[in-house]
């Protein structure tokens, strides 16, 4: 009597595995932008209360002339907020309100570690708008940054 041969043959194996090490050569890169971007929204919302007392500060003077370096009191806050995984320190700049985050070094990418991202307000007629610029030429943080305006 005949016998029947189980099993898969080695082309078939070879084709799952050229089509696994397809879908990760795509997924794996795609997953590590979509981890530096969620790094980067924790810097965003970590500049978010630094935003909101620098606008508070312009519309009660009118201007941020009156601003002093790193003042937290003069913004209402009782000490420099503090640093976050993502982000090593903040200065808030005079006269101009500027914010600056520094990130920290190791711990968000390569082209964006150690650099810093900056929040220059704009006091409109009836609202302030927010200029974000940064030191890293990184096109995951550029896109991410044009986003935060």
């Amino acid at each position: 009597m005949k016998q029947m041969q189980k099993g898969f043959t080695l082309i078939e194996l070879m084709i799952v595995v050229a089509i696994i090490g397809i879908l990760a050569a795509v997924a794996i890169p795609a997953y590590q932008d979509y981890v530096v971007k969620a790094k980067l929204s924790k810097v965003a919302t970590a500049v978010d209360p630094l935003k909101m007392a620098v606008a508070m500060f312009i519309q009660e003077n009118g201007t941020a002339a009156a601003l002093t370096t790193d003042n937290w009191t003069s913004l209402g806050l009782s000490a420099a907020p503090t640093a976050t995984t993502e982000v090593a320190s903040y200065s808030v700049t005079a006269a101009t309100g500027a914010i600056v985050a520094n990130l920290c070094t190791n711990c968000i990418k390569g082209g964006i570690d150690a650099t810093s991202v900056t929040w220059l307000p704009t006091p409109g007629a009836s609202a302030i708008t927010w200029g974000v610029t940064s030191t890293s030429t990184d096109p995951v943080l550029l896109s991410t940054i044009s986003k935060w305006k």
